[in-house]
């Protein structure tokens, strides 16, 4: 039963004990990070440092200098594009208006031409009419002519 309990334990350490294996990854990443880079990333933080300190000391009044410089001729030159869009905008809306006057006369235009069509349309189907009128009349002068003879000529 010893024996038993034993094994049973063996197999549950192989099965849940991690900490061997942990252990030996653990000791494999230090390995390769201490041999493999060294003190590299503490270098390069202090060439960082440098190179920062070098900018401080020596770029900044450059920077300064040339901003000073820089920006009123900047703020010149976003005055006259601020002008020129604001003369665009103005343009564009004189053009606006001068498209919605030429639309409403165009419209009225077209009302008045329309107007005059229906007034042509309407006299031709009216002299049409009269003339169909005036034919029926005369067909029935003739017919009644006709039929006024023929009640003459029976007798």
């Amino acid at each position: 039963m010893t024996e038993l309990s034993r094994e049973i334990g063996e197999i549950w350490s192989r099965l849940f004990d991690h900490r061997p294996f942990l252990s030996g990854e653990i000791k494999f990443m230090l390995k390769e990070f201490e041999e493999k880079r060294g003190d590299r990333e503490v270098e390069n933080l202090f060439k960082i440092l440098e190179n920062l300190t070098d900018i401080k000391d020596t770029q900044v009044e450059r920077i300064n200098k040339c901003s000073k410089a820089a920006i009123p001729v900047l703020s010149e030159k976003l005055q006259q594009a601020l002008q020129l869009s604001e003369e665009i905008d103005l343009d564009y809306l004189e053009c606006q208006k001068a498209c919605k006057q030429k639309q409403a006369e165009n419209l009225a235009k077209r009302q008045k031409e329309w107007d005059q069509f229906i007034d042509d349309m309407n006299f031709k189907c009216q002299r049409i009419d009269n003339t169909f009128e005036e034919k029926e009349e005369e067909l029935r002068d003739l017919y009644a002519d006709l039929n006024h003879k023929l009640n003459i000529t029976d007798k």
